[in-house]
């Protein structure tokens, strides 16, 4: 036969089993309620200065009046796919918000025809008015070329003319068009050294008066020049 004590222990534990279970299932039911309220408000941080508004508020549009049960990693798959945006993270703020950090492309140069690449290489397309120059090559070249420009950039700062357009074959030859119109012929290797030994020649041929449209820098110690035609008077009598 129990003792008082004992059954008092034994009805404790009993009565403490049943709160636990009814603390459970109002946890549950709350949580439940929670996650399924409709999204009301949608806040964006991080880099959101090159995003177009309409394209957040549509984005926005989107979410608000799903359940916060949506999965988050189907919205930050959403995000994604907004202009300009490279990566997002996403989480909920109960009862009814959804906070999307945006991390944005830093454009580099235009790709080929029609898309943009970033400073990390990436490739991606977005409208963008400002000047750039262009990369031309193919795509899996575009992380190389991008950690190649600043360093060919330097390189050509002394001929006071920037890169316009870098472009690399499919075989690996570099090639650039500066804005003034100069095409310089860099080869496979030693691309700066090749473009310094020409910059440092580069007064002497202005003092000389000479101004190639042409510079095919792979020699191992000099370089070939090439000039368009001048005009002359007769040429010019004729036009």
């Amino acid at each position: 036969m129990k003792t008082p004590a004992v059954r008092t222990r034994v009805l404790g534990a009993l009565v403490g089993a049943a709160v636990a279970a009814l603390l459970a299932a109002t946890a549950i039911y709350g949580y439940d309620a929670l996650v399924s309220a409709p999204v009301q408000r949608v806040e964006f941080s991080g880099d959101t200065a090159r995003i177009p508004p309409e394209a957040l508020e549509a984005f926005a549009a989107s979410i608000r009046g799903s359940t916060a049960r949506a999965s988050l990693g189907a919205v930050r798959e959403a995000a994604r796919h907004v202009p300009w945006v490279r990566d997002a993270s996403v989480r909920r703020r109960f009862p009814g918000t959804v906070e999307v950090r945006l991390d944005t492309y830093e454009p580099l140069a235009r790709w080929n025809d029609a898309a943009l690449v970033s400073t990390r290489g990436e490739i991606f397309t977005a409208a963008f008015d400002a000047p750039l120059p262009r990369f031309r090559g193919p795509d899996p070249a575009a992380p190389l070329m991008a950690r190649q420009y600043p360093a060919l950039a330097a390189a050509v700062a002394p001929l006071a003319s920037p890169i316009a357009e870098l472009r690399l074959s499919p075989r690996g030859a570099w090639q650039l068009t500066l804005a003034s119109g100069l095409d310089l012929y860099l080869g496979r290797a030693d691309l700066e050294e090749r473009v310094a030994r020409f910059a440092s020649a580069w007064p002497e041929l202005a003092a000389r008066g000479i101004v190639p449209a042409h510079a095919d820098l792979r020699y191992a110690n000099g370089f070939a020049l090439r000039q368009e035609r001048v005009p002359t008077a007769k040429d010019r009598q004729r036009t």
